[in-house]
């Protein structure tokens, strides 16, 4: 079972799975690899409370209530090496949202962090590549997270003003 805050709880067997993420409507697929899977049900840097319980020097938060997805995203950017040690995340949106925002934390993070000029060239194409694609209808996910990202990082840049 998965349990997301404020949210119902979704029991997830084998075949609820299959239902859930390979699905055809009106001839349009909805297939979703196995990262996308994996960061659905495994995100990682996923924040639990309303906001990380360490410190940050970076927010944005992207998308629309009224369109159904919401990204936020915090980080930590080491001062002297420009470099982000720490991604925290919260979405509110639809499994797409969810493995989007969780594999930019993982692009971000890697190796000890990404310097903050490179983290702003990480494009969409870039996210949904690392997932092995994402349905047509859901790459915007991939663009609300890049942003939400990219203004984590104008927060931080306008803070050391």
């Amino acid at each position: 079972m998965l349990k997301f805050e404020n949210c119902l709880y979704l029991r997830l067997d084998n075949e609820n799975l299959k239902n859930m993420f390979d699905i055809k409507h009106n001839g349009v697929s909805w297939i979703y690899s196995d990262k996308v899977k994996k960061h659905f049900l495994n995100p990682k840097n996923f924040i639990t409370g309303k906001t990380p319980r360490w410190k940050f020097n970076g927010y944005g938060t992207s998308g629309s209530a009224a369109c159904g997805d919401v990204m936020r995203v915090w980080i930590l950017v080491d001062a002297k090496t420009q470099k982000i040690k720490r991604f925290g995340w919260k979405t509110f949106g639809c499994a797409s949202a969810i493995a989007t925002t969780s594999m930019l934390s993982e692009m971000i993070l890697n190796r000890g962090g990404m310097n903050i000029e490179k983290a702003t060239l990480v494009t969409p194409q870039m996210i949904i590549a690392k997932l092995n694609g994402l349905p047509v209808k859901k790459v915007h996910c991939s663009v609300l997270s890049d942003r939400a990202l990219k203004n984590a990082i104008e927060d931080f840049k306008k803070n050391l003003n």
